[in-house]
């Protein structure tokens, strides 16, 4: 399976500007405003799960307790999240993010102009609002980490097709395991003691990471909103952003990958390439089965302690999680393209549209919102909540924010978040407002 040539004619571009400026709700591809909303509801019901219900904050004697002592629902519920949620709605978000970057870049071609000023203070922006997010709210913020790998798009933008697939697999599959076994065995090679020392600090590692989760949890549960903002920096610094050396290689291949769609106007023009999106659907719903199938198999005999989850031959299951994360994202992605040809399930989809034109508002709510219900100086339901219970939150939640959406984009041309994106972006305040009908009939006469 490969990506359609390029030698067909492009469907065509808006009429090129005189200037940079925000995307017109007019010229938003609607497949991909579904698309996005989707991934964003995805990604909710993945944060809640995992991070707002507490679960990230177990040990590991406190998550075999909370599984043993589980509803049937529960546990049904736990194994389908991790099957097909976790992981796979945060590769359609930022396979779209690269995608997006494809378009600027066309965008730019259109008016002549070179894309890297704009598309650095884009990111510089992008930076500093999830800043705010990070140390103001939650530390599992995307943000600065997508306006961090943003920049190494621009290293790739001249690529070819093949180098970008070729680059993908590698930052996808290969770099992952390079960089957790030297996180792994470095230390001790590096140190005196040899393998008894290495396996000394890291039992060592694991009690300190345990108390961090315990006193996090504990400040997470019953702290003030200042408590909470210092245990958030601590475990941040502390624990958190030791893990994100694998994942910042394969979130930029996934970015390539959607850099590479998008050049290749696969969504702008879906209805030329529907052969494509029907052999990937087929392909990466066998990918999905096979893997998932194995990481079941390999879960089941973990917890039963047939394996040890630390014997060093486990890194190599990393590409397998990979698959079936790339894979399964890929089912969604095109089952939804697919779908979207047809006139009552595009109807359907499409509302889903306005919550992913809006989906930096909607992200950010969706922090405040699970504070407010989970954390100690809201509701306090944090590790208090079933499976279930926190899905039906989440979707409720989402929901609400389903209808709000429709409602402001009625009214205003962007969200409020996307406003101060944009206006900072661009060095000045963008209009709000949608224009009334009659001055938006005279636009488009003229």
């Amino acid at each position: 399976m490969s990506f359609p040539a390029m030698s067909q004619p492009p469907a065509p571009l808006p009429a090129a500007q005189d200037e940079a400026r925000p995307v017109d709700g007019s010229e938003r591809l609607a497949l991909l405003d579904a698309l996005r909303g989707f991934a964003l509801c995805g990604v909710f019901l993945s944060n809640v799960l995992m991070w707002f219900s507490g679960r990230a904050y177990m040990t590991r004697p406190q998550m075999e307790a909370f599984m043993a002592s589980a509803s049937g629902l529960d546990t049904a519920l736990m194994y389908t999240n991790g099957t097909l949620i976790f992981g796979k709605f945060i590769t359609i978000f930022s396979f779209l993010f690269g995608l997006g970057f494809s378009v600027q870049m066309m965008r730019a071609e259109a008016r002549g102009a070179a894309i890297a000023p704009l598309y650095m203070r884009r990111l510089c922006v992008m930076f500093l609002i999830g800043c705010v997010h990070l140390f103001g709210l939650w530390l599992g913020d995307i943000l600065t980490t997508y306006a961090t790998l943003g920049f190494a798009l621009l290293l790739f933008r001249k690529r070819g097709d093949k180098a970008l697939l070729i680059w993908a697999a590698i930052l996808i599959f290969i770099s992952p395991v390079v960089v957790n076994l030297a996180m792994k065995h470095l230390p001790a090679l590096l140190g005196s003691g040899g393998a008894e020392a290495g396996a000394e600090a890291a039992k060592a590692a694991m009690e300190r990471s345990n108390q961090a989760r315990a006193e996090t949890m504990e400040a997470f549960s019953s702290g003030t909103y200042f408590e909470v903002v210092r245990a958030n920096a601590r475990y941040y610094f502390g624990q958190f952003i030791q893990g994100l050396g694998p994942v910042l290689f394969a979130l930029l291949g996934r970015f390539l990958l959607g850099f590479l769609a998008g050049r290749s106007r696969l969504f702008h023009d879906a209805p030329q390439h529907l052969a494509f999106f029907r052999k990937l659907f087929r392909w990466s719903l066998v990918i999905a089965v096979l893997s998932s199938a194995v990481g079941i198999a390999v879960g089941y005999m973990m917890r039963n302690k047939m394996i040890d989850p630390q014997a060093s031959w486990t890194v190599l299951l990393g590409p397998v999680r990979q698959l079936n994360e790339v894979g399964l994202a890929a089912v969604y992605v095109s089952g939804i393209v697919l779908l979207f040809q047809r006139e009552t399930w595009q109807r359907r989809l499409m509302v889903l549209a306005p919550v992913g034109r809006m989906a930096l508002t909607n992200y950010l709510s969706q922090t405040v919102i699970s504070l407010f219900v989970f954390y100690g100086f809201g509701l306090g339901l944090i590790g208090k909540t079933s499976t279930a219970t926190n899905i039906a939150l989440t979707l409720g939640i989402f929901a609400v924010q389903v209808v709000l959406s429709h409602w402001w984009l009625a009214r205003f041309r962007f969200g409020p978040a996307e406003w101060v994106w944009r206006s900072l972006t661009y060095g000045k305040a963008q209009p709000m407002r949608q224009p009334s009908a009659p001055t938006a009939a005279a636009a488009t006469a003229v």
